[in-house]
């Protein structure tokens, strides 16, 4: 495959629907959903994705019954014990309200972060407790206190400055957002970082997404022309 993105966020959407038509619980839905993170991650490492974000768990999930949650952070902690990242040379990276969770998938996380520190084929972020409207609210807040200290002057204020204070300023912007599930909209997820990405919707739930999936999301985007503003003609001739 060519013209691989470099960076793919992915909505992560219709495990409980996905579970309900099985006659199953949602839970059931989550942990297939699990065993597509590793499908999926495998893959993009095998193509030479370098980053792969995944829109794991939103603030307003918060808002789900109490049993749902809790079957949801003990995922978290038991897919975390999954040696796909030592197998795949893949980092694992956060982003997210992360003071919210329980502290035992806290301690989980910064473990796996700093175990997974060294690996350079792939990073995986996991967006968790996260919402794009509560990301650019903080960097906001930052900037503000910033500006209050003298640090800064309100002119200095930039775009580039803007995207430092991001969690996500270690990545580049994603060039793919794929989301599963038949919906139709981004549901608060980063919102600043896909202003230009290429969008990809598709009926199968999460559970259900496999390869071919991924493959047929990619080659949209690669039959797609990336203008970023300029004409069709300009982007010819720049090529």
């Amino acid at each position: 495959m060519e013209r691989i993105p470099q960076h793919i966020a992915i909505i992560m959407d219709g495990n409980g629907r996905w579970a309900t038509e099985q006659g199953k619980p949602r839970s059931y839905g989550h942990q297939a959903g699990v065993d597509t993170v590793r499908r999926i991650t495998s893959e993009c490492t095998r193509l030479g994705v370098k980053f792969l974000t995944l829109y794991t768990f939103s603030t307003e999930n918060w808002n789900r019954p109490a049993d749902e949650i809790a079957a949801l952070m003990g995922l978290v902690l038991t897919s975390l014990e999954d040696e796909i990242f030592m197998k795949n040379n893949v980092r694992f990276r956060v982003v997210g309200e992360i003071e919210r969770l329980p502290i035992e998938v806290q301690d989980k996380l910064k473990a796996t972060m700093e175990h997974t520190k060294n690996n350079s084929t792939m990073t995986m972020v996991v967006a968790l407790s996260y919402s794009s409207k509560w990301e650019i609210t903080r960097a906001v807040k930052e900037i503000a206190d910033d500006v209050k200290s003298g640090k800064i002057d309100v002119d200095d204020i930039t775009e580039d400055m803007v995207n430092q204070h991001m969690q996500t300023n270690f990545m580049p912007d994603p060039e793919l957002l794929i989301r599963t599930g038949g919906e139709v909209r981004i549901s608060n997820y980063l919102l600043w970082q896909i202003a230009y990405s290429e969008l990809y919707f598709c009926d199968t739930y999460w559970p259900a997404f496999d390869e071919e999936d991924l493959y047929k999301a990619i080659e949209s985007y690669q039959n797609r022309q990336r203008r970023f503003g300029k004409t069709e003609a300009q982007v010819e001739n720049d090529d």
